[in-house]
């Protein structure tokens, strides 16, 4: 089997568990089959209903990092491998009103690079580098309720370069998913609430369940304090690539995770950790034949935030403003057909 085909493999299993953001409507089906949330103990009194506040104009920064170690085994014998990390800049924002209630903004990339340990050849340092940085710019727009519901998105075109390597991204975009955006219950909660948030994923192709269950430890004002349990799951299916010339066979996949999430109801992304293992089997056809691989992946991720309400709060106040003196001049109006 060459080296690019087992590469192929490995990115499909990481794929299948590390932006929420932007991502092609068909990655995700948040809004399509009812509620994506099930209260499983609405937790202690006093309880209240929770729901973002996104003010205009809000913008956040994120600083996303993660690192994976995988151990294959394959016909040819077994390899431990533990790929470069990764950090990211990302911009979402400033937010819009969207249609029904809902907040739209967009997400970008705006620095992509390689976590290079210490003591690496400064070639190796460049070259890992150069290839991080073709996720610079990558993004697109989203829209969510104030549920943290994703109503709709759609990647921008930097996303749809052809250098831009979809696997990586899909990654992105798993670990976003249940980090970053916590999706909120209906019903009023309190301390030591749980519930789930399911979502079926397509991630080029393979069709993937996920359930993250959140459990709220503390709310202080406007944070949430939650810890969170991901599971995924893939029954047996085959995608079949036809530029590379390859089938991949999924015969069993289970990714699990926790972690801790701070979420800000204020604002567009949430700080978070988290940590799991992804364990799975795949058949992979080529003209060569056919292989099994059995990958067991180890992974982190880490989210940390600043958000800038500044601009949002002046638009609201000038937005107030502007309200203030519509109301007065109707008044006055009012007045002077009375008079």
């Amino acid at each position: 089997m060459t080296k690019q085909v087992l590469l192929r493999a490995l990115i499909l299993m990481s794929a299948l568990l590390v932006l929420n953001g932007c991502k092609d409507s068909s990655t995700a089906n948040d809004a399509k089959k009812g509620d994506p949330a099930l209260v499983l103990d609405a937790g202690q009194e006093p309880r209240e209903t929770v729901r973002y506040k996104i003010a205009h104009g809000t913008t956040t920064t994120s600083m996303m990092e993660f690192g994976i170690a995988s151990l294959t085994t394959m016909d040819g014998g077994t390899e431990l491998a533990v790929t470069p990390g990764v950090r990211l800049t990302i911009i979402s924002g400033p937010s819009l009103e969207g249609k029904r209630g809902s907040t739209r903004f967009d997400v970008r990339i705006v620095k992509s690079e390689a976590i290079v340990p210490e003591g690496i050849d400064p070639k190796v340092a460049l070259d890992l580098n150069k290839s991080a940085s073709v996720l610079n710019n990558v993004g697109g727009w989203v829209e969510v309720d104030d549920r943290g519901i994703i109503q709709r998105t759609e990647l921008n075109q930097a996303a749809k370069r052809s250098d831009v390597p979809v696997r990586l991204l899909a990654m992105i975009i798993n670990a976003r998913t249940s980090l970053s955006r916590v999706i909120l219950p209906a019903q009023a909660i309190g301390a030591g609430a749980r519930w789930e948030a399911r979502k079926d994923l397509v991630l080029y192709g393979f069709e993937v369940s996920q359930v993250d269950t959140y459990t709220l430890t503390e709310k202080v004002g406007d944070e949430l304090k939650l810890s969170v349990q991901t599971q995924q799951t893939a029954l047996p299916q085959t995608v079949t690539f036809e530029e590379e010339g390859i089938e991949l066979s999924v015969e069993s996949f289970k990714m699990t995770a926790t972690g801790e999430v701070i979420a800000n109801v204020n604002a567009l992304e949430a700080n978070a950790a988290a940590s799991g293992e992804s364990v799975g089997i795949i058949n992979v056809k080529t003209v060569d034949g056919i292989e099994k691989v059995e990958i067991d992946r180890a992974f982190q991720v880490r989210m940390t935030v600043t958000y800038d309400l500044a601009t949002a709060e002046a638009d609201a106040a000038v937005e107030d403003a502007e309200k203030a003196e519509e109301a007065a001049a109707e008044a006055g109006q009012e007045l002077k057909a009375q008079e």
